[in-house]
């Protein structure tokens, strides 16, 4: 069975790096959008822009680490965007016990964050198909989409008691703390890393930089699903932002219902994730693109309908645990596919590609929806990112993309 195939001693310590950050990220969810509107009594354009500018910039910032994450060892740089995150996290307890606390401060920390994570999922999925054998990337994949969803599970109640019990800010404590923990994992990896590409102390032409979105582009089965990705990732997450206004301002729900209506349904997440390796071996991968990736889609708009007390969190519930039983069956698919079809000297640029891509589109799609809301209601912005997500499965491939790609030749010195 999936779960008991042994994948070695390296990557049990990289799994419980990743582990302790996610749980930490899971009591923490939501929280600096937690933070603006009950503790900066922000608006819904407000919360949006704190959704939207923050990942928007540390995408742009991330732009040029590409190459510079390519042509390094991978543990370093994973060691320190672990510590830059740390930092950056943990300037916001600080400032709220002075009183310093802003929004502005606020916007940065999200950036640096962003930009930190970009860089950090990179050098991880780079580090992680040279750990693992080529028949075992969908195990591995599939165990840290299962690690995700359990933290988000278990995290946000909990994060939500711990709000209530110790303030606002507790939770980003935990966050700060579980990264530099992570780091400590990191650190505890043995053997000799291989080697990054040629390159890794000369210059870094122009071009470099745009490498990894030339080969996804140049990619027909790749180029498909990163488009779907994109708006399917940004429409989805721009309903956050939304729902806090609407769940935490405007129905009054106490802040352990808000987190318990996105926690409780991510446990269909493990169920998803469990089930990838035999529904692919199964039915194949082209099928899972298709079905799957239509099945994510069409759950969103049910979020405009939620109405006030037990039966709006239910409404909440029952479309979250929908989505993410398939978006966890997908995605470990959609990562494993993904690292097969890039040649190991453009990993770390096609991923960061696919990260910014994704992350930009999560900018535009949540300062969209936040100046609708803004305009019109909260209720009328989820509406419509649940209409215009029933066009995304028009993007996904038609035809079968499962053929290896032609072997590309390692880039020559001239060009590094």
């Amino acid at each position: 069975m999936m779960g008991r195939r042994a994948l070695g001693r390296q990557f049990g310590w990289l799994w419980a790096a990743y582990a302790v950050s996610a749980y930490g990220s899971g009591l923490g969810f939501g929280a600096l959008p937690l933070i603006a509107v009950l503790v900066l009594h922000a608006g819904p354009a407000e919360v949006s822009a704190l959704s939207a500018v923050g990942p928007a910039v540390g995408a742009l910032v991330a732009v040029p680490l590409a190459p510079r994450v390519e042509f390094r060892r991978k543990r370093p740089v994973m060691i320190t965007m672990d510590l830059t995150r740390f930092a950056a996290m943990a300037t916001i307890p600080l400032a709220y016990a002075f009183g310093w606390l802003g929004f502005v401060q606020l916007l940065v920390v999200s950036a640096v964050v962003a930009a930190a994570k970009i860089a950090f999922n990179a050098a991880s999925g780079a580090h992680l198909k040279a750990l693992v054998r080529p028949e075992d990337l969908l195990v591995a994949n599939a165990r840290l989409e299962s690690t995700n969803w359990s933290s988000i599970a278990v995290g946000p109640p909990l994060g939500g008691a711990a709000i209530g019990l110790f303030g606002p800010v507790i939770t980003v404590v935990a966050d700060a703390l579980s990264y530099l923990l992570s780091a400590l994992g990191i650190t505890a990896i043995r053997g000799q890393e291989e080697a990054p590409p040629a390159g890794d102390k000369r210059p870094v032409r122009a071009g470099a930089l745009l490498d990894g979105w030339r080969h996804i582009m140049g990619d027909s089965g790749l180029r498909a699903l990163y488009l779907n990705n994109m708006f399917v990732a940004g429409l989805i997450m721009a309903t956050e932002p939304l729902l806090a206004v609407l769940l935490l301002r405007q129905l009054a729900f106490p802040p352990w219902q808000y987190a318990l209506a996105f926690a409780a349904p991510c446990l269909g997440g493990l169920l998803g994730s469990r089930l990838a390796r035999r529904v692919v071996a199964r039915y194949g991968r082209h099928r899972i693109f298709r079905t799957v990736g239509t099945l994510r889609a069409i759950w969103l708009i049910g979020l405009a309908f939620v109405r006030p007390g037990v039966v709006g969190l239910v409404t909440v519930m029952a479309v979250e645990l929908a989505i993410i039983i398939n978006m966890s069956l997908y995605t470990p698919v959609l990562a494993t596919y993904r690292l097969e079809r890039t040649p190991k000297h453009l990993v770390a640029r096609t991923l960061m590609a696919w990260s910014i891509g994704q992350q930009a589109a999560i900018a535009v799609c949540t300062a969209l929806g936040g100046l609708l809301a803004d305009v019109t209601s909260p209720r009328a912005a989820l509406a419509a990112a649940g209409l215009l997500i029933l066009a995304t499965p028009l993007l996904l491939p038609r035809r079968d993309h499962d053929q290896p790609p032609q072997p590309e030749p390692e880039p020559s010195h001239s060009h590094a």
